[in-house]
């Protein structure tokens, strides 16, 4: 079986009849979605309200038949499933390679838990080792935040489809992806630094907010729990 998919059923465990949950977006986080409407509809859990982290997982939410509701309906869900594009020791993560970052860390934020499916491939020692970092950014003044981005560390592209046009997240802002040379020493520091910047509108550094990752492999699951502090 697909590592992915295979992470992807095992996180069906944490659904329960009556709960809301938050969709994620991405190519394993529709795993998750197959998985979900397939227990829906074998009426194993009932009663499921799924908050979408962007149109993407909203039109396929519903194509696949997963009763839907808004943020603002369910403020708090009870657990949101989503994928990530890193995952260190500590269970800090990279996220929107999708280009949903912002609608994925509000949804997350509110949750009740964070339960991350991924493959072995998205483990890394130090965030920032292959995957860039996304940072959304407001398009006024955007040619502005190069500059400041590399004054961290990083070397930043704004992200483009493979047609050449400038990527608009469903927010109607622009990314840039920026590639730390040998990864994000302080990710907490860089956190910082990019909340405090006007224009900033979302990182792709999800600290301290996944409780569980599932690391699916082609024949078992390593279940990675975050430990609280003593």
């Amino acid at each position: 079986m697909n590592p992915k998919q295979r992470a992807a059923e095992a996180a069906v465990s944490y659904v329960t009849s009556g709960m809301v949950v938050g969709l994620g977006t991405g190519s394993t986080a529709d795993f998750f979605l197959q998985a979900l409407a397939a227990a829906i509809s074998a009426g194993r859990i009932t009663g499921i309200r799924g908050v979408p982290t962007s149109r993407q997982s909203e039109r396929r939410a519903e194509a696949l038949g997963i009763p839907l509701a808004t943020l603002a309906q369910c403020p708090n869900p009870d657990v949101t499933i989503d994928g990530a594009d890193e995952v260190d020791p500590n269970l800090e993560l990279i996220k929107g390679l999708g280009g949903a970052l912002l609608r994925e860390k509000i949804v997350a934020q509110n949750s009740r838990r964070l339960i991350i499916i991924a493959d072995a491939g998205k483990t890394v020692t130090r965030l920032g080792e292959r995957a860039p970092l996304p940072v959304e950014v407001a398009v006024f003044g955007h040619e502005t935040q190069p500059a400041f981005l590399r004054s961290l560390g990083a070397e930043p592209v704004l992200r483009r489809d493979a047609a050449g046009v400038v990527f608009t997240t469903d927010n109607g802002n622009y990314i840039y992806d920026c590639r730390f040379a040998a990864g994000i020493g302080d990710a907490a520091g860089v956190e910082q630094a990019l909340r405090r910047r006007a224009g900033v509108v979302g990182t792709g550094l999800f600290l301290g907010m996944a409780d569980v990752v599932l690391i699916g492999a082609e024949d078992a699951i390593e279940t990675r729990t975050r430990r609280l502090p003593v």
